[in-house]
Formats: structure tokens, sequence, C-alpha cells
């Protein structure tokens, strides 16, 4: 996201006499545990109701931000799935136009500072718990039939997995990322991140997001102000 405006600044003052006290309330208090500390990546996710039931446990957990990488380019978000959450979470999609859906993403995390996870049962693999927290952490999930492809797996920094104790070898990945999510986010607390929380500019720049999509009619509001 770019930094507002002189002029975009002046329409979200705008926008908000348009919102009540109790939605200003809440975002402010939504946007004071949001976090791009942690974001996550799915790898062609053939059923998009699973790939919308991530993007719910995203919002659910403060995660502003979730990487698709989708060899189709065809993921469409389930409303009934998501119950409202890709309103409030960033999607960031990478078709497989060019071949390289998979490094292209990791390229841009990494340019964000983002040490890559994928997710994986393998011999090698890190436990959650013991999964370093000490710099901003992306986690890789595969597939619902055959996981992380070999791709991703050998181009990330490590590989983690949840322990399991049953039969079954893995969960459903809304499940898995609720999971990651939840014993990252007890282990974070627990250290006192200075840099974990959203900074004050990009709140800014995510109500102004908001705040015109709840606003009714907020594109014509927005035309008339800028004829200005």
């Amino acid at each position: 996201m770019e930094r507002l405006d002189e002029d975009e600044l002046a329409f979200l003052n705008y926008l908000s006499d348009y919102v009540t006290p109790h939605k200003k309330e809440l975002i402010d208090k939504v946007l004071g545990k949001r976090t791009r500390y942690i974001t996550l990546v799915l790898e062609n996710i053939y059923k998009p109701h699973n790939a919308s039931a991530v993007l719910r446990t995203a919002d659910c957990f403060g995660i502003q931000d979730v990487h698709l990488i989708d060899g189709n380019d065809s993921y469409a978000v389930n409303p009934y799935v998501t119950r409202g959450a890709a309103q409030w979470v960033d999607l960031h999609k990478y078709d497989n136009d060019s071949g390289n859906a998979t490094a292209e993403c990791y390229r841009q995390l990494r340019q964000k500072g983002y040490k890559i996870f994928a997710t994986s049962p393998r011999e090698e693999s890190l436990p959650l718990r013991e999964l370093p927290t000490d710099q901003p952490i992306a986690l890789v999930f595969g597939n619902e039939h055959e996981g992380v492809s070999s791709e991703a797996i050998a181009a990330a920094d490590g590989l983690v997995h949840i322990p399991m104790k049953g039969f079954t070898e893995s969960f459903n990945i809304s499940v898995s990322a609720a999971i990651c999510l939840y014993a990252l986010q007890e282990k974070i607390e627990s250290s006192s991140i200075e840099n974990y929380f959203l900074t004050e500019e990009e709140k800014i720049e995510l109500k102004y997001q908001w705040y015109q999509g709840i606003v009714k009619h907020s594109a014509a509001h927005k035309r008339e102000f800028f004829k200005k």
C-alpha cells in the first residue's frame, strides 16, 4: 500500500462523517491488533471453499495479508464461507502464466523481510513449537491432495509441521492454519516483539480502504470529492 497524500487524507476525514461512532470504535480496536508479521501463503488450492475458510481464519487472528499461488488463476472468494472476512483481509494473487508463480511470490515475500516456512511432514521438518519467531514469518500451505509442491519446499527457508498423534496424517487446511496461527501468536506475544503490530501509517491506509468498503455509494462520494 502507498502512503496517502493530503487529498486522500482529506477524503478519509470526509468519509468518517458517514461512519457510525460504534463502527469507528470497532475498526480502531481491530486495527490495534492487526499484523503483517505473520502471513499465509496458499499454493494451488483446488477447492475455493478451503481457501475461503483460510481467509476467515486469517481475519479472526488479525492477519492482514494472504498470498495465493494459483496455477489457473481461478480462485474466487466464497462469501458464505468467509462471512465477510474478504472485505478486511488483503489477498495477493500470483498466477502461473509465466511458469514461476511460486518463485515470484517468494521473491516478493523476501523483499519484505519474511522468512518462508513450508508446511510438510518430512523428517527434517521442525515441530511447530520450535519455529523461530525472531523475524517475520510466511507459512506456506499446499493443496488438499498433494500438499506443498516440491518446488515450494526446495525454495523455502525451512519446513514446519504440526505434530500428529493419530492415524490421520493431516488436518483440513483452515484447521492447520488456525493451529499454526494460535501457537505462533502465543509464542510471539510472550516475547513482546516490537514490530509485530501495524504501524500508525499502515492503520490509516487500511482505514482509508475499509471506510470506502462500508460507506454506501463511496465511489460516487469519491468522484464528487476529487472534482473539487
